[in-house]
């Protein structure tokens, strides 16, 4: 099992910036891909922002250009670095790591909230 430990969260105020962090700790031997999703009040869980062990990177459109995904293979961490955040990023927060056999990891979630 892998736990998953997210930090950062928080609220801000439109325009200002966020960095979330998400630490993998258990019986770890490899971590792939890792990842941010989100998940606003009454709607679908969707993706923020991804990372391979190489460091390829994807981002959905809403966010692209706004945030930056990164990853500290040696500490098991993943960040997501957050700016020019708007009231419609408001959302919890999961990070999510598929391990060396394709298993799903899911956080608990942390609340991003951001005020107009």
């Amino acid at each position: 099992q892998v736990q998953l430990v997210e930090s950062g969260g928080g609220l801000v105020q439109a325009g200002g910036s966020l960095r979330l962090s998400c630490t993998a700790s258990g019986n770890i031997v490899r971590l792939n891909a890792m990842g941010w999703y989100r998940q606003a009040p009454g709607k679908a869980r969707t993706l923020v922002a991804t990372i391979t062990t190489r460091g390829i990177t994807n981002y959905a459109d809403s966010v692209k250009g706004r945030s930056t995904i990164s990853r500290d293979n040696a500490k098991n961490t993943v960040f997501l670095q957050m700016h020019s955040l708007k009231p419609e990023d408001t959302a919890v927060y999961y990070c999510t790591v598929v391990d060396f056999v394709t298993r799903t990891y899911w956080g608990q979630g942390t609340q991003v909230t951001v005020s107009s």
